[in-house]
């Protein structure tokens, strides 16, 4: 790493240091949110019988005319989340990072969640800010975002998914 760059990823880490005592959470439940922000996806730590899950939406907009768009992450930061309420049932293939091989799951197409505290944190590549805001009421997540609800809640409740493996499937040429 260039030292420049270097420069810069201690100022960036400096940074979410002063944020986190801004908002005065306790460091490691800030954690799920740091994940998810520099490695992508859907985080969830159970700590000191703590439950935090960071749930991430990705939004893109494009302009037909110009034929240019980005794409917008809003991240959802859960201190001791709870489903209220869940409907449908979508089956999916799913990878986890505690088992080895994907696996045919069923996963509710809706999900409300509410939770202690909820964080919402807005990355827009267009003018490189992560804006956050503390959000006061449930959230309905549907799709893929509902999905990583329930995976991640499944973790926090220590949960193993029941599913079958993918090597149930068969090959079919046509």
């Amino acid at each position: 790493m260039e030292f420049n760059d270097l420069k810069k990823l201690l100022k960036f880490s400096l940074n979410e240091k002063q944020i986190i005592e801004k908002l005065q959470l306790p460091e490691d439940a800030f954690l799920p949110l740091l994940f998810s922000i520099r490695f992508g996806g859907d985080w969830s730590v159970l700590k000191n019988s703590k439950k935090v899950m960071a749930v991430k939406e990705k939004i893109t907009r494009y302009d037909e005319k110009k034929q240019l768009g980005y794409t917008l992450e809003r991240i959802y930061l859960f201190i001791e989340p709870k489903i209220l309420n869940q409907e449908g049932r979508i089956h999916r293939l799913e990878k986890c990072s505690t088992k080895n091989e994907r696996e045919l799951v069923q996963r509710p197409y809706q999900v409300l969640v509410d939770g202690d505290y909820i964080l919402e944190a807005i990355l827009n590549p267009m003018d490189l800010k992560i804006s956050l805001k503390k959000i006061h009421k449930p959230l309905k997540f549907t799709g893929s975002s509902a999905f990583g609800v329930s995976h991640e809640m499944e973790h926090l409740n220590k949960v193993e998914s029941q599913g079958k493996p993918f090597w149930e499937f068969e090959y079919e040429l046509k």
